[in-house]
């Protein structure tokens, strides 16, 4: 949120504005055990104001600074010196660790330097697949909710309109981008882990660590220090994860190279409410300049707007000359902008020149101020050479702003780590052959943001400057295509033909000023520019001039590559051990000689299905669990061959068979999908061996048209049935026939381990 939430009062059942807070209201009762709110404190938001005021944040140190409560730690928080993992930094990647492995039963302990949670700016929006993600821990209702969702975007150049349409439209129930800010999304991680009894250890930091492979237990030796009071601890863990941000010690410990370069781009970022003629100023967007550079809106809760706007030294004119003038620390600062001596009214005086003919002034005090650097890099590897130590977010990789990544790319590392690590410490799974795989996946993910936010940032800066080829290092340099239909070349193309009209995704077109069409609803995969070239310093060169139809191709194309993967709904896994090969069919039209038309190591998709007479939803309401394996089964009619196929795959649940195995209804949660209703169930699972599949598993009842159904959506055969195994993070893992059990435990058998 911006500011501290005023007082309210819904005496009469809705929200009102009330002049006395209700929580400072003295008890009726004297009694002396009666609850009493904790002491509150108005934060200051920014550390530079505009001349409205200055804003402030009502916070809550007692729910929120952890260890650095006022009122000291709980009786019950007593960390032990031995934990399974040790999590160093508490933003958002770091706690989204935390969240899984304390659903995992794993132990851990999470310490960050700062005093207490983030107050203002930095991340602010969530793409679809962070909170499906979010969703298997049920935390992702409280954020959806919260504040804005972005599914418009406006795009004006030089002081016309370019581009206003739909956009960030998914299949995912959570449709587009949601805006809630970094902070808020600390809070409620933080008061998730203080009702699992966890606190984050505040002003606390790794003074140093090695790691022993000596075979003990606990081969991770650390030492934390804690700056209020000095006093260092001495900590053993398995695991040590590194979400300490770009700047990231433990990644500069291990010697991992941050490949890649940082631009001269800067941005001025203001989080206010601003007073402007644009007719646009409360929708997502763009407003770029061919002479001053771009801003970038992005709408947030009560009037306010965040405000990027580019400062770089090649494009602000007025403003790089007035300090060059003005400013005896620009000429020692190799050519760029001395980012401390920029001014709000500077960067609003910037953003009117990009604005023009459109004015902006300050409507209310500056919720947030910052000059931000561009850097575009990736780490080499996010993990050590003995898979020990693991770095996630900012450490791993740091991007421009553009396609909201940042916080986004923190829980698909989050999640795709906590869950193996997890495993491995309780030696449910294989250790090097599963921690092997976090690397390749999440690296991939990364190198694409690079790509894919740095090819926008470029657009809307105007600028020639060369994409960072980040790639080429590592352990995934190779073509980003395989098996996945991705494109190296570029050819996902757009036209433009004798109407005017550009062509995103060969389906859907969309009004743009009545005469000019385009969409930014792509469902075609990435392009991944291979003449891109590696550079460590990235300056800018000439302005590149574009004309309006050559705005309109490149838009076309980059929503028809793109706009999946900006919703987090386009990222697929590579082949490995939890990806294997994709079943092929007997010829390329024959399909149905594959289980189910959907790829490994794409995201599951989530249909609408019905779970009884009364209730409906989608399947993964019945897909959560921090490390479950969700095995789908789709039954069909259960009559003939496919009744008798998903017959056969009660021999899972047989003694020796994988189910029991491998942990039972702890490791596994299996899902029978038929085209059925509620009712006809006893009837149709009446043989001993669908019974005993009952016993094990959930039936859902796949009861809409057959153009939108479940079966439909997986590419089930309803002569013979499917099946398919959904990681713990909801990406599909291997497909198999129902009667395929031995398939299917040759998968788990390859990475997970036998209960004990």
């Amino acid at each position: 949120m911006a500011k501290s939430v005023p007082p309210y009062t819904w005496e009469r059942g809705f929200r009102e504005p009330t002049s006395q807070p209700q929580w400072l209201e003295e008890p009726a009762s004297s009694e002396s055990d009666c609850y009493v709110p904790p002491p509150a404190e108005e934060l200051v938001t920014s550390t530079v104001h505009n001349d409205l005021g200055i804003n402030v944040l009502r916070t809550w140190p007692t729910m929120y600074d952890g260890t650095n409560s006022p009122h000291g730690t709980p009786e019950w928080w007593n960390p032990p010196s031995e934990v399974d993992v040790l999590i160093c930094g508490a933003g958002p990647s770091g706690l989204e660790v935390a969240l899984s492995l304390v659903r995992q039963g794993v132990s851990f302990r999470i310490v960050d330097k700062a005093e207490g949670p983030l107050v203002a700016g930095r991340a602010d929006g969530v793409q679809p697949r962070f909170l499906e993600i979010l969703n298997t821990w049920g935390l992702a209702k409280e954020v959806h909710e919260e504040g804005p969702i972005i599914e418009r975007t406006a795009i004006y150049k030089d002081g016309k309109k370019l581009f206003f349409n739909r956009s960030h439209q998914s299949d995912s129930r959570y449709r587009g981008l949601h805006i809630i800010t970094q902070g808020q999304i600390e809070r409620l991680y933080i008061r998730d882990l203080m009702r699992h009894k966890v606190l984050v250890e505040r002003s606390t930091t790794l003074k140093h660590y090695k790691v022993q492979n000596d075979g003990s237990e606990y081969p991770v030796h650390a030492t934390l220090i804690n700056s209020r009071t000095g006093v260092e601890q001495n900590v053993r863990a398995k695991f040590l994860v590194g979400s300490d941000g770009a700047a990231s010690q433990i990644r500069k410990s291990l010697n991992i190279p941050f490949d890649g370069m940082s631009t001269d781009i800067y941005w001025g970022i203001m989080d206010c409410i601003f007073e402007s003629d644009y007719p646009h100023a409360w929708v997502f967007g763009s407003v770029i300049s061919s002479k001053y550079g771009g801003c970038v809106i992005i709408p947030r809760e009560d009037g306010y707007i965040r405000l990027y706007t580019q400062l770089d030294v090649s494009h602000t004119g007025g403003i790089s000359q007035s300090r060059q003038a003005k400013d005896a620390s620009f000429a020692e600062s190799g050519g760029k902008v001395d980012v401390h001596s920029i001014t709000p009214q500077e960067v609003l005086e910037q953003a009117n020149r990009i604005f023009s003919p459109y004015k902006l002034k300050f409507a209310a005090p500056l919720s947030w101020f910052a000059v931000w650097k561009i850097s575009e890099r990736v780490a080499r590897t996010f993990s050590s050479d003995d898979l020990r130590v693991h770095l996630v977010g900012d450490a791993s990789h740091v991007h421009s702003v553009m396609g909201a990544f940042g916080l986004n790319a923190s829980i698909m590392d989050a999640s795709n780590l906590a869950w193996k690590m997890g495993l491995v410490a309780q030696n449910k799974a294989k250790f090097e052959t599963l921690m092997a795989t976090y690397t390749p996946e999440r690296r991939e993910h990364a190198c694409r943001i690079i790509e894919t936010s740095g090819e926008y940032l470029r657009f809307v800066c105007a600028t020639k400057l060369d994409i960072a080829d980040v790639r080429s290092y590592g352990n995934n340099n190779k073509s980003a295509s395989g098996t996945k239909g991705t494109s190296v070349n570029g050819s996902a193309k757009a036209s433009v033909n004798g109407t005017g009209q550009v062509s995103t995704n060969g389906t859907t077109q969309a009004s743009v000023n009545g005469t000019t069409q385009a969409s930014v609803n792509g469902t075609t995969q990435s392009s991944v520019n291979g003449t891109t070239k590696a550079i460590t310093n990235g300056t800018h060169k000439q302005p590149l001039a574009t004309t309006r139809e050559e705005d309109l191709k490149f838009l076309a194309d980059f929503f028809s590559r793109n706009g999946q993967f900006l919703l987090g709904v386009d990222a697929p896994f590579e082949t490995s051990v939890l990806t294997p090969p994709q079943p092929t069919a007997d010829s390329q039209d024959d399909w149905r000689t594959r289980p189910l038309r959907v790829n490994h190591g794409v995201r599951a998709p989530n249909p609408r299905v019905c779970f009884s007479t009364e209730e409906t939803g989608y399947l993964y309401d019945k897909m959560t669990g921090a490390a479950t394996f969700h095995i789908l089964i789709f039954g069909s009619s259960l009559s003939g061959t496919v009744g008798k196929r998903v017959s056969a795959f009660s021999k899972a649940f047989a003694p020796g068979g994988f189910y029991h195995k491998f942990g039972g209804h702890d490791r596994f949660n299996i899902i029978l999908v038929i085209k059925r209703l509620p009712f006809e169930t006893d009837e149709v699972l009446s043989t001993p061996e669908l019974q005993t599949l009952r016993e094990y598993c959930t039936v859902v009842y796949d009861d809409r048209a057959p153009d939108e159904d479940a079966h439909t959506t997986w590419g089930a055969n309803h002569a013979q049935g499917g099946l398919a195994v959904v990681r713990p993070d909801l990406w599909v893992g291997m497909t198999a026939f129902p009667d395929e059990v031995e398939a299917v435990e040759e998968y788990f058998d390859g990475f997970l381990l036998p209960v004990q």
